[in-house]
């Protein structure tokens, strides 16, 4: 069966949800997604069926053997090929009307204006060691007055915090300056999960090597974020809907059935924070004793 692509019947469902109007207006904004792997693939395909008309997206990675547990686009027939290119063919092949920028050597200070250019929104999908491009990202957004929302996959939940125009930014929030990389990891993590939900039900924290720049990860979380996200998108895009953006940010965790939003003025700086801060630099260091996480 030949079919010709229609963008009214093809996102005639979303009608309802929000109005026709509105839909018209999403299919002319345009966002930004960094990184095109667990969260950054499914980032993009749920928002091109939101109907979201653009995008410019960034990977300079390939789809390995060790991404199949979570990243939309990996499986036998990807393997071996560029990230950006394989999850550009996929929206496409949603909406060939697409606007698509690729940015196949990702985003580095040197190309940021570029990648953020007639930008409406950026949603951060970017590897969760990723610091450096993670903070030029952000804080180019933040001199651009440019929406920015970083849902993070943690455990089987999710755990969202956004940065509005003239609001907290990133760095004000997260406070990385003058860490060094496992410090930065340790406050990026508990920046965005001030709850920590899914420490409960770590099954080998073992798995956990911040130093190694590794740990564990599910589809089940990419999942959430990808649908929590686009959300968030949507009320950004349209100015419809409470935005709780940092200090607040909010935690779902689907394994535990539990939901908290949390307020943390001067981000890591805040009292609460550094106590939180100091505990998991405790516990980091007892699971790298010999045995930590092992029957």
């Amino acid at each position: 069966m030949s079919t010709i692509f229609d963008y009214d019947a093809a996102f005639a469902r979303n009608i309802g949800w929000v109005t026709a109007a509105e839909q018209s207006a999403l299919r002319c904004k345009r966002i930004a997604i960094a990184g095109m792997g667990g969260v950054g693939g499914v980032h993009l395909l749920t928002l091109a069926r939101l109907g979201i008309g653009a995008f410019n997206i960034a990977d300079f990675d390939s789809f390995d053997l060790v991404n199949f547990n979570r990243q939309a686009g990996a499986m036998m027939s990807s393997a071996g090929r560029a990230k950006v290119d394989v999850l550009a063919e996929m929206a496409l092949d949603i909406n060939p009307g697409l606007d698509l920028r690729r940015f196949s050597a990702g985003v580095s200070s040197d190309n940021l204006d570029a990648f953020l250019e007639d930008v409406d929104l950026y949603v951060d999908g970017l590897d969760f060691f990723a610091f450096d491009a993670r903070r030029a990202a952000f804080a180019a957004c933040h001199r651009l007055g440019i929406p920015a929302i970083t849902a993070a996959p943690l455990g089987m939940g999710a755990a969202m915090v956004a940065f509005l125009p003239g609001g907290t930014s990133f760095e004000e929030y997260f406070r990385l300056d003058g860490c060094d990389e496992e410090e930065m990891a340790i406050r990026f993590l508990l920046g965005l999960s001030p709850a920590m939900l899914q420490r409960a039900y770590l099954a080998d924290p073992a798995q956990v090597d911040l130093a190694a720049r590794r740990g564990p990860s599910t589809i089940i979380a990419c999942q959430l974020c990808a649908g929590a996200a686009a959300a968030e998108s949507l009320k950004i895009l349209l100015g419809r809907g409470a935005v709780l953006a940092a200090p607040w940010g909010w935690q779902f965790d689907a394994y535990r059935n539990r939901m908290v939003r949390t307020w943390r003025p001067g981000g890591n700086r805040n009292p609460l924070q550094c106590l939180g801060l100091w505990v998991a630099r405790r516990q980091l260091r007892r699971m790298r004793q010999p045995g930590a996480g092992r029957a």
